[in-house]
């Protein structure tokens, strides 16, 4: 059975939802993060297991061939999933689980999880968006343009999501992703089947 709630964070690239998902992550015992899997390279700083799961492209293939993946894509010219069970298994712990995945993940773990929740966090303009992308000081020109690029496509997809948040002050868009898993956690579906033993005594 499952018991926990599966949020799925989504957001182009520069736009913070990798230290927004960080920040939710320290204030929320209840709440964890899936770890994909990725064929690319570690950024600086990455530590493997705990940001992602790197392999390479055979393991990525073959666990691709087993159905081990609940979603999957290729995203700039790197592959991405997320596992099945590493999602499945806290859910059915109770505990909360939060997937960081582009549009394209959100569609298909939606299909296989209709109740999942879904956010969007967009910058505050793309100007905002190229200058985070250069500050990071992690990519060439030509690599900053590819993303500015994939972001206008990613964004084009904002209205298939439940809640969408800008991120122009950090504080803010924390308390709006917060506000959202709080509102879910209290929702009715979610109440009457984790207190139905108080429930029934209740009624």
């Amino acid at each position: 059975m499952i018991l926990g709630n599966l949020f799925i964070i989504t957001a182009a690239s520069g736009a913070g939802k990798t230290s927004l998902i960080k920040a939710l992550l320290a204030k929320d015992a209840h709440l964890k993060l899936s770890i994909s899997h990725t064929t690319r390279n570690p950024r600086p700083g990455e530590v493997n297991g705990v940001d992602y799961h790197f392999v390479d492209d055979a393991t990525f293939l073959h666990m691709l061939g087993e159905s081990r993946f609940l979603e999957s894509a290729d995203v700039h010219g790197a592959r991405y999933g997320t596992s099945q069970s590493a999602v499945e298994a806290p859910l059915k712990a109770g505990f909360d689980v939060v997937l960081e995945i582009d549009w394209q993940g959100a569609a298909q773990v939606r299909r296989l999880y209709p109740q999942a929740v879904s956010v969007f966090v967009l910058p505050p303009s793309i100007e905002t968006l190229a200058h985070r992308l250069k500050n990071r000081g992690q990519d060439s020109q030509e690599t900053i343009a590819k993303r500015l690029a994939a972001a206008r496509e990613e964004m084009r997809h904002v209205s298939e999501f439940e809640y969408v948040t800008i991120n122009d002050d950090f504080e803010v868009a924390l308390q709006d992703i917060s506000a959202i898993i709080r509102a879910q956690r209290l929702a009715s579906s979610v109440q009457l089947q984790r207190y139905a033993s108080l429930i029934q005594t209740l009624t």
